[in-house]
């Protein structure tokens, strides 16, 4: 459960130890003078009062004055039976700082990476806007978790390995960036009992590697340095990033054969050199994202704990993507008057039988077969080009909205084709 308490944020997860199945509520609120004991304890007869809960649900009306007064909304994830999971808080309170810049020896030119404190509100809800099938996100926490445990036992490292490294990787669009940030979001959080915040470095690797052409790998070096003044702060768990981590890391084969200059293999050297180091404190986290994974050194693969593939979203996912959109789009009254939506999982329940179906999320399952095949970036973006292309007024009834999306799903299938083409 996310709250705001007198400019506090927390956080009140839901897990079944038994299964390892994390139950998430957001619950928004105004800026309310509540304790935090006393909103807990109004939210959890809330839950009570709906001990099974299907889907993916949101409460926004609520029959309780005190919930009325303080509470803007609370947001289930997905199923579970909250009867059988116990419940811990969690307070944090959002840095509004944008990023800072790390530059290396003092000169302005060299922007080398990006740096946030966590919990971000730049990264707010971006955990809830993806959506992945499998499980990715929980086994990504269940990683992370996993390498502070076995930190926190004296685990020998150098009988049982683990390198703190997450590659992710897949076709552009997927939402790899995205869910790194996330990520560390999620687990600054989760694991604010042992650390005071979170730190995240993005690394600008085209920077270090093409600007400073002969120098790759002493820059890559340097920016390592700037890293180790961060982890060696034990207060902090720092997540650093390298998106298009192929940039640092091109296959040192190639570079033999000389289809690669020699400066890249010094560079992949002293990425994995770095890497070596870094991973014996417990403190860090490394998050790389590719979209080329066959040009990545081996060597690189082979440190990467996790090699997790982010593909396109399936029906199910661009389902449940258009549903969040639109959730939010009759949340303004843009789309109005509000109607009910299924959930995927409620349609499959109802094995799609149209007597008890309504017409509009049968409607919104036949676009997003449609559907398939675009980025999650494009789906994203869908709903509002089909508001500038096919409905431009203020507001619009859902059925109207739904057949724009149609023809605005349309148009992206054309347009991409027509750049395919190279018409």
């Amino acid at each position: 459960i996310q709250c705001d308490i007198n400019g506090k944020q927390c956080n009140v997860y839901c897990v079944s130890m038994i299964f390892l199945i994390m139950c998430l509520f957001h619950l928004f609120l105004y800026f309310s003078t509540a304790k935090l004991s006393e909103v807990k304890t109004h939210v959890l007869a809330l839950l009570h009062r709906h001990s099974m809960v299907f889907g993916n649900y949101r409460w926004t009306e609520f029959d309780e004055e005190f919930l009325c007064r303080n509470v803007q909304s609370v947001h289930l994830n997905f199923p579970l039976d909250l009867k059988s999971c116990p419940v811990s808080v969690h307070i944090f309170t959002l840095n509004e700082d944008g990023p800072s810049t790390l530059n290396l020896e003092d000169d302005e030119e060299l922007y080398a990476a990006n740096h946030w404190l966590l919990p971000a509100a730049e990264f707010h809800g971006i955990w809830e806007s993806l959506v992945y099938e499998g499980g990715v996100k929980s086994q990504l926490l269940d990683y992370v978790t996993t390498t502070i445990f076995f930190s926190d036992k004296n685990v020998d490292s150098n009988l049982i390995s683990w390198n703190r490294v997450v590659l992710l990787h897949g076709p552009p669009g997927t939402g790899k960036t995205s869910l790194c940030k996330a990520l560390a979001q999620k687990l600054s959080i989760r694991l604010s009992y042992k650390y005071s915040y979170g730190q995240f470095v993005e690394i600008n690797s085209h920077s270090l590697f093409s600007k400073w052409f002969s120098e790759s790998g002493k820059l890559v070096t340097k920016m390592f340095q700037k890293i180790q003044q961060l982890i060696d702060d034990k207060e902090a768990l720092v997540f650093v990033l390298i998106d298009e981590v192929e940039s640092l890391t091109a296959a040192r084969n190639a570079s033999q054969a000389g289809t690669e200059p020699s400066d890249a293999i010094r560079v992949v050297n002293s990425v994995l050199t770095q890497l070596d180091q870094i991973k014996r404190h417990s403190n860090v986290v490394i998050l790389t994202t590719s979209n080329v994974t066959e040009k990545i050194d081996l060597a690189f693969v082979d440190r990467a704990d996790i090699k997790q593939y982010i593909g396109p979203p399936s029906m199910k996912g661009i389902y449940n993507i258009y549903l969040s959109c639109l959730e939010e789009l009759m949340k303004c009254q843009i789309i109005y008057p509000r109607q009910q939506l299924f959930t995927i999982f409620e349609l499959e329940t109802m094995g799609f039988a149209k007597s008890e179906v309504s017409e509009h999320s049968l409607k919104l399952r036949s676009i997003a077969l449609k559907s398939q095949g675009l980025s999650g970036r494009a789906l994203r973006k869908l709903p509002f080009l089909a508001h500038a292309l096919f409905v431009k007024t203020p507001t619009v009834s859902l059925d109207k909205f739904l057949n724009a999306m149609d023809k605005a799903v349309d148009k992206q299938k054309e347009e991409k084709n027509n750049l395919v083409n190279g018409v």
